[in-house]
């Protein structure tokens, strides 16, 4: 049973906007991060955003300003919503859970549960 299930992806225009969630399956992720790495063709996974279970909020430089992450501990929920979406955006998402280490957040290693991905596409 994959423990986190993404939904939301697709295909939209430069200066476009999207909204990608994460539900939790088959387990709780209280005390635990819950964030968003993106993999594009030819390319090393990389962190997107975060959000700790005590709230605090972290971001790649690449995406600041454009994209904001919120969760619900309550339904155990990560959203990721994504405005300004350039071609460079484009690639596979995917949800993360860890208990991170504050420090080393950008680390996919920190992370123990992943999705299994959805595809976004920006058109230029």
């Amino acid at each position: 049973q994959v423990p986190l299930v993404e939904s939301g992806g697709g295909v939209v225009q430069a200066g476009g906007s999207l909204r990608l969630s994460c539900a939790a399956s088959g387990r709780t992720f209280s005390g635990y991060a819950m964030g968003w790495f993106r993999q594009a063709p030819g390319k090393e996974r990389e962190f997107v955003a975060v959000n700790r279970w005590s709230g605090t909020t972290y971001y790649a430089d690449s995406v600041k300003g454009r994209f904001t992450i919120s969760r619900d501990n309550a339904n155990n929920t990560v959203s990721l919503e994504m405005n300004s979406l350039k071609p460079e955006d484009t690639a596979v998402y995917y949800c993360a859970a860890g208990r991170i280490k504050p420090w080393n957040y950008q680390k996919r290693d920190e992370y123990d549960y992943w999705g299994q991905g959805t595809q976004v596409t920006v058109s230029s």
